[in-house]
């Protein structure tokens, strides 16, 4: 019996050694195996190797067209539309006659005064004859000089409204849309049409301040329209002396020729301003660049790991990035999966050759 029992026991801790054996062996090489599985493999990125260029460095702004010569025709006197000389939408010359204002009253107040004028002056010289005699005094002549010359003054005076009853074209350019129709009383404040030169537009534009001394007069520009695929051309003719300080600006004129008309004032112009060349920058593709809260960083290649370095940018074209601190030529820079690099994070690298224009090298 004692046998027996001695016989079970050993056959217990026998089979309890084994479980405790067998446990402690899965979970050491449950462990093992877990510690292979954490270990993560090299991430898999693109990248490029960047060399040094001179990039000709332009920039893309928003301006408007305005007419060169642009006025609004009214008249300087008060009076009945008498008579109307131009057609909507036509071009008139300089000095041509767009409109007459009735001046019948005028006309009737000139010859009062010519009058006047006439008899003021027979006045006058018989005065002088008397004067020579010694027949009347110095005050007296004076007086009837004075009357005399009064009189000339308001005839004149008459004649230069009777001239603004005829209103002509300041300069030569397309006449607008008429407001007013014959028979229409007319005052200094009613609007007639506007005037507005079309063989010549300004184009108005403003660039950032760290630009201003880079732009020159008489230097070209293109620029686009809406709609339109064409490319035109314009020359810098002024700059404004100072920076509007609210909006840290300097306003720009170029001067555009419109022989066809078919640059219209108030439309919506893309200008491309050329500036200076930038020597030594490193070009590299947008997505590369990642945006941290005190700038600009990229990812280079290091002995196999990504290593962060901040950039400055100076300016970019439609797809890349104009660099001129933080990398240098030779540099391999990833462009794929930036977001999700980290500081020393292991890396396997594949690299592209880069597409920059070649114009810029």
């Amino acid at each position: 019996m004692k046998i027996k029992t001695i016989s079970i026991t050993l056959i217990t801790l026998t089979l309890l050694g084994l479980i405790g054996y067998r446990i402690t062996k899965n979970s050491e090489e449950s462990e093992k195996g877990g510690g292979k599985g954490d270990k993560k493999p090299p991430m898999m990125v693109d990248a490029i190797v960047v060399s040094e260029t001179n990039f000709a460095n332009t920039i893309s702004l928003s301006g408007s067209i305005e007419a060169n010569e642009n006025v609004e025709i009214r008249s300087e006197v008060s009076g009945i539309v008498e008579k109307i000389y131009f057609t909507e939408g036509t071009n008139v010359s300089k000095g041509q006659v767009l409109l007459k204002v009735n001046d019948i009253e005028l006309r009737a107040q000139l010859s009062q005064a010519q009058t006047r004028q006439s008899l003021a002056s027979e006045n006058e010289r018989r005065a002088k004859l008397l004067l020579q005699k010694e027949a009347i005094s110095q005050e007296e002549y004076d007086i009837a000089s004075a009357e005399f010359r009064s009189l000339k003054a308001q005839t004149q005076l008459i004649q230069a409204q009777i001239a603004k009853t005829t209103l002509k074209a300041p300069f030569s350019g397309k006449i607008g849309l008429r407001n007013i129709s014959p028979g229409t009383y007319l005052t200094p404040t009613t609007l007639i049409t506007k005037l507005v030169s079309a063989n010549q537009v300004k184009i108005s534009f403003s660039i950032p301040e760290k630009y201003a001394s880079e732009v020159e007069n008489n230097s070209p520009i293109l620029f686009t329209i809406p709609n339109n695929p064409e490319k035109f051309t314009a020359k810098i003719y002024a700059i404004e002396p100072e920076i509007e300080t609210s909006t840290r600006t300097l306003k720009i004129r170029a001067i555009a020729e419109n022989p066809n008309g078919k640059l219209l004032a108030g439309t919506f112009a893309t200008i491309e301003l050329p500036l200076k060349n930038i020597k030594g920058a490193i070009q590299i593709p947008s997505e590369a660049v990642v945006p941290v809260q005190d700038g600009k960083v990229v990812y280079i290649a290091n002995n196999g790991k990504a290593k962060e370095v901040k950039i400055e940018t100076i300016a970019r074209t439609e797809k890349d990035v104009i660099v001129t601190q933080g990398i240098k030529s030779g540099d391999t820079i990833l462009t794929s999966g930036v977001m999700a690099l980290k500081e020393e994070a292991e890396i396997k690298v594949k690299v592209k050759q880069s597409k920059l224009p070649a114009s810029n090298f």
